[in-house]
């Protein structure tokens, strides 16, 4: 298994999916949850039939070793692991894709270091970095209640609040995960019955740690001075992230555009591979 040495002398574990030798650049790809092992990503709908995905385990997950302070789970630190593991494939500029709350990670990266992206790629982010938390994911969870899981799922999100039990939160994760997704099919359910496994608590309390609003509004700034195309992709059954938290992350951005997709839930590549892989590769190739 590959590894690289990030900036405290830590070897953390990273995929290669696609041919090698391939003519196009690779594309790094970026795991949320926060702190789910980036399994999760599967092989994003196919991009690996024509070009090599490079997918790191973000401290703690997959194969990665747990961080010895917890600090170095904040999202602004995991940021600085992308570039270690740009310096270790000697890449000068590249492709950024993010999901989820890898999304907060890449927005910090390219704050940080925006002359080293070619393009960047956000599926279905938050926007709690924007300091707004809209509520239309509320909106699409209601609108769907007429479906078979519905009522379960609206129970087990309730009490996902006060659960602390791992055991009980995982099996509360899969009977709520039905309005992460467009349709309850078996590729669907098949995907779901991944996260509880996946999911590192440890990891997952430190993302949002020790970031302070000055430090939250000096990032945004960075954005502003991010040159490369910005794509910010949504799903209007997404009932995780919702739609407009994509409009407010775009808006971060100088050279940004949205791309709603429709009966698309919060994981585009496993409800709609065949939508999801032309819209990238299209983003992706220059005119």
């Amino acid at each position: 298994m590959p590894y690289f040495r990030t900036y405290d002398d830590t070897e953390l574990h990273y995929r290669v999916l696609g041919p090698a030798g391939s003519s196009l650049p690779p594309l790094v790809c970026l795991a949320g949850g926060p702190g789910r092992d980036a399994a999760y990503l599967g092989d994003l709908g196919g991009l690996p039939e024509h070009r090599q995905l490079v997918i790191p385990d973000s401290r703690g997950t997959g194969a990665s070793p747990a961080a010895p302070d917890p600090a170095r789970y904040a999202f602004p630190h995991l940021a600085e692991d992308v570039e270690a593991l740009r310096t270790h494939l000697g890449l000068a500029r590249f492709a950024l894709l993010a999901h989820d709350a890898g999304a907060a990670v890449a927005q910090a990266y390219a704050a940080a270091h925006p002359e080293r992206l070619t393009h960047l790629v956000l599926v279905c982010p938050g926007s709690r970095l924007q300091g707004e938390l809209p509520d239309d994911a509320r909106e699409i969870f209601t609108s769907r209640m007429h479906e078979d899981w519905w009522p379960r799922a609206a129970v087990a999100v309730q009490q996902l609040a006060e659960a602390s039990d791992l055991a009980e939160v995982r099996d509360l994760l899969l009977a709520a995960a039905p309005l992460a997704y467009a349709r309850w099919d078996e590729p669907q359910r098949a995907h779901a019955a991944t996260e509880g496994a996946q999911l590192g608590p440890v990891p997952r309390a430190g993302f949002w740690q020790g970031v302070d609003e000055p430090a939250r509004r000096a990032l945004l700034a960075g954005l502003r001075h991010v040159t490369c195309p910005v794509l910010v992709i949504t799903g209007d059954r997404d009932a995780v992230s919702g739609m407009r938290a994509g409009d407010l992350v775009a808006a971060s951005f100088p050279h940004a555009r949205v791309r709603p997709l429709h009966l698309v839930g919060h994981y585009p590549w496993v409800d709609e591979p065949d939508l999801f892989r032309p819209l990238i590769e299209h983003f992706l190739t220059p005119p």
